[in-house]
């Protein structure tokens, strides 16, 4: 549908159609979702998603509704390359189990995390200040190169 030059981002496009230039848009139906080429001066871009690739919206309501939002009324539709099997096919029952499970994972480590840090607050044994563990790993650091050197030669 587009290269990275023949693009245009959302912020851009919002100043476009704040200033009148914006002359109209298609929309065009792609594999799995609906796709919109922005109509200025003498250029056409298609609209970029945040990270830079071709935005693809899944449903045509959606898409309407944005361009309403940011004042784009008038639009024709290319629907010859839309493809709602395409559509069904990429969002599978597969997917959505993985979903589940991660959102299952997540929340079990939230209340694993939480209880630990919950515990070592409760704990009752005393603190020890820093500088004192500071002296005892010093003693033992030089203990252990002590033990190395005479194991080494």
């Amino acid at each position: 549908m587009a290269t990275a030059p023949d693009i245009i981002d959302h912020v851009t496009l919002s100043r476009l159609v704040e200033a009148g230039a914006v002359r109209g848009a298609n929309i065009v139906g792609q594999p799995g979702g609906w796709g919109v080429v922005i109509q200025y001066g003498m250029t056409e871009r298609t609209l970029a998603a945040k990270r830079g690739a071709v935005r693809i919206f899944r449903k045509f309501e959606t898409l309407v509704g944005y361009l309403k939002d940011i004042g784009v009324t008038k639009y024709n539709v290319d629907a010859s390359r839309y493809d709602p099997i395409m559509l069904k096919a990429e969002r599978s029952r597969a997917a959505a189990s993985e979903r589940l499970r991660n959102a299952h994972e997540a929340a079990a480590y939230k209340g694993w995390l939480a209880k630990e840090v919950q515990e070592a607050i409760d704990d009752p044994r005393p603190s020890v200040p820093h500088d004192q563990v500071i002296a005892e790993w010093a003693t033992e650091r030089a203990a252990l190169l002590k033990q190395a050197k005479q194991v080494g030669g």
